[in-house]
């Protein structure tokens, strides 16, 4: 019984690192996960189980979590945001573009748009490029 009660906090605390995304509550979880194994191996009175989880806890947060952050932080640089990915991107009019004001659809997604310059607007329906984001506004031209 004191197994799966561990089993579900590891679990918990897994899941409540999504939100928190510092891999504190993932190490927590993984010194409960530990624990719940001693638990139901050796069948563990309450203060080995605190005293398992307390170890197991405190070297994961010493030995794993530094390299994991380290290499999490280091795969983040690689990927543009969503908002770079954007630049040379297809959308399509869903309100006349002019240097002023419209509105473009993005993928699947509507979006305040213009152009970069005071012209002629571009009539609904026709497939633009995205040139640059300015804020909430997409910078589009005539493909």
């Amino acid at each position: 019984m004191a197994a799966a009660l561990w089993l579900i906090g590891a679990i918990l605390l897994a899941v409540a690192e999504t939100a928190a995304g510092e891999f504190t509550l993932l190490m927590l979880g993984g010194g409960a996960l530990v624990t719940a194994g001693a638990t139901g191996v050796f069948d563990l009175p309450l203060w080995a189980q605190g005293v398992v989880f307390a170890v197991s806890s405190v070297l994961l947060l010493l030995l794993a979590r530094p390299p994991l952050r380290r290499y999490v932080e280091s795969k983040r640089g690689e990927a543009p945001s969503y908002l770079e990915s954007l630049p040379g991107m297809k959308a399509t009019v869903l309100q006349s573009v002019s240097g002023e004001a419209g509105r473009v659809l993005i993928g699947g997604e509507e979006w305040s748009a213009r152009t970069p310059y005071d012209g002629a607007p571009i009539a609904v329906g026709v497939e633009v490029t995205i040139v640059e984001i300015d804020g909430a506004v997409a910078v589009v031209v005539d493909s």
